[in-house]
């Protein structure tokens, strides 16, 4: 799980050459292992360690949409347990969805899709494993 201390990949330093780039979220299609295209997003604004942009949804993103919507709702509210609860749907998109940057895919994402907006921050290390130091 990508943790709050976690900072974007690449080596571009910062938030200087993101923007009108296309990033790719693709899903495992079921049964054969191979992909299907969720969706794109051109990033249109960075603020380190965020990148956001226009959300442009493809033939799979029925299929997540509801996931999304759920994980962003959860993440908005404060109270006892909602943390949990998130983390669980999130694991469900971690199983089932890619983010691809235009060097090819990333180790870890945290993304939100809502309406025709997306905003990720990524690895490209996978993080340590939870209980490990840092």
């Amino acid at each position: 799980m990508l943790s709050a201390s976690v900072t974007t990949g690449g080596d571009r330093g910062g938030d200087v050459g993101f923007e009108g780039e296309i990033w790719q979220v693709r899903g495992r299609e079921a049964g054969d292992g191979g992909e299907v295209r969720i969706g794109e997003i051109r990033i249109d604004d960075s603020d380190f360690p965020w990148l956001s942009g226009r959300f442009t949804p493809g033939p799979a993103y029925p299929a997540v949409r509801e996931l999304f919507a759920r994980e962003l709702a959860l993440a908005e509210r404060d109270d006892a347990d909602h943390w949990k609860r998130w983390e669980a749907v999130y694991a469900e998109i971690e199983r089932g969805v890619r983010l691809v940057s235009p060097d090819g895919p990333v180790a870890e994402f945290l993304l939100h899709i809502e309406g025709d907006r997306a905003w990720f921050r990524w690895s490209d290390e996978p993080s340590e494993p939870s209980g490990a130091d840092g």
